[in-house]
């Protein structure tokens, strides 16, 4: 996979986890665990894409 394919999937995943954290703030009877996971795994991927743009080294998992 080239490094411009892997950057597109890991935005894909951060605007999913963006839709799915926005439904649950929407929910009524949001659940804050999740929400707090969420927002942890969307910086995660955040930050794990400006590592790639600006070439850093990062272990991928």
């Amino acid at each position: 996979m080239s490094m411009q394919a892997h950057v597109a999937e890991l935005e894909r995943r951060h605007q999913a986890l963006d839709r799915e954290l926005r439904e649950e703030l929407n929910h009524p009877a949001s659940d804050d665990a999740k929400i707090s996971d969420l927002k942890r795994r969307k910086l995660q991927l955040k930050d794990q894409i400006t590592r790639l743009r600006t070439g850093e080294d990062v272990t991928l998992h």
